[in-house]
């Protein structure tokens, strides 16, 4: 199974504006047509004889691609986060257009408002959809060439009642490039690309792996003086780790970058989502925190490459969002192709 997915749709043209949007995606035919490009950009190939070329098309099922070798039907949304959706593709392009686009990003009921849908859960799916095409199977490593600063923190609200601690809060764990550029002829510090991750508790086990998941190897990384953080070295990175001496005030001026990241994420899900993240799903939620975050600059390409991800990868099923069993990942989403 190849696991690359190509950059040639990174060429596709994308809308810049609203009316831009609605005169390129007006109609199903128009929605087909360029999802079949991202999909596959250098021609048709068969899932079955991976046979290359033009295909078939059936007039009355615009969806299907019929190959002319082994004559297998293979429909355009098969394997892809819109599997066995229900929904016009039209429904869909507009979801992830305003998802994209929007700034804030939107909340189910937002979504479900804006798209005119009948029932919330159909928009809530909508939405883990695309979030499960917010992650690039070929995802890299960030850190090669800038340094890292890395932290963790508590996400949720206050527990009262139940003694000391952080009961019902979750650990998430963020790294993140810091980057100098020149603004104005002065430089200046700016945050880079980011990684999150919900992990269960602040121990080495938990920790080390993210940064070397996360993290390109010999990167220059920045820590507090967490004991969890002590194999670092031991790994081959270039570790700084400093002692804060339990301050707030010393972290946020030794961890600055990583420190605005984690208020923005709060702020965030308590402004958007209104706090409302179920532990379940809230690394589906730091998924697109990261994607908005590192496409905070090109938010309507952005629109582009989650299309199309979303053609290479699949989604969570109603049941699996509902049950609990779908297990939302930041690393590589489930990939077809």
């Amino acid at each position: 199974m190849n696991t690359t997915i190509t950059a040639d749709f990174a060429e596709m043209p994308f809308p810049k504006t609203l009316p831009e949007f609605q005169r390129m995606f007006g109609t199903e035919k128009q929605c087909f047509d360029y999802l079949a490009k991202l999909r596959w950009p250098h021609g048709f190939v068969c899932d079955k004889c991976t046979a290359k070329g033009e295909a078939f098309r059936i007039a009355t099922r615009p969806e299907i691609f019929r190959c002319r070798k082994c004559r297998k039907d293979c429909s355009l949304t098969a394997g892809t986060v819109m599997h066995r959706t229900k929904q016009p593709l039209t429904m869909w392009f507009a979801a992830a257009y305003l998802v994209a686009t929007h700034t804030p990003g939107m909340s189910a009921l937002q979504l479900q408002r804006q798209l005119g849908l009948s029932r919330y859960e159909t928009a809530f799916q909508m939405l883990h959809k695309l979030r499960a095409a917010m992650i690039r199977p070929d995802q890299d490593r960030i850190g090669a060439e800038h340094p890292v600063e890395v932290d963790e923190t508590y996400v949720g609200g206050e527990t009262r009642g139940e003694g000391a601690g952080n009961h019902d809060m979750a650990c998430v764990v963020g790294a993140v490039e810091v980057r100098e550029k020149t603004v104005d002829g002065k430089r200046k510090t700016v945050a880079g690309r980011l990684r999150l991750r919900v992990v269960p508790d602040r121990k080495a086990k938990s920790l080390v792996p993210f940064v070397t998941e996360s993290v390109a190897p010999h990167a220059h990384v920045t820590t507090d003086g967490w004991q969890g953080y002590n194999d670092l070295q031991a790994k081959g990175y270039d570790h700084d780790q400093l002692a804060l001496g339990g301050d707030p005030v010393n972290a946020e001026l030794v961890l600055p970058m990583i420190h605005i990241v984690f208020s923005n994420l709060k702020a965030w899900l308590q402004g958007t989502h209104h706090g409302a993240v179920s532990k379940d799903h809230l690394q589906a939620y730091l998924n697109e925190f990261t994607f908005r975050f590192n496409r905070r600059h090109t938010p309507q390409a952005a629109f582009r490459s989650l299309l199309g991800v979303g053609t290479r990868v699949t989604g969570p099923t109603y049941a699996g969002l509902y049950s609990g069993s779908y297990e939302h990942d930041d690393q590589a989403a489930k990939v077809t192709a």
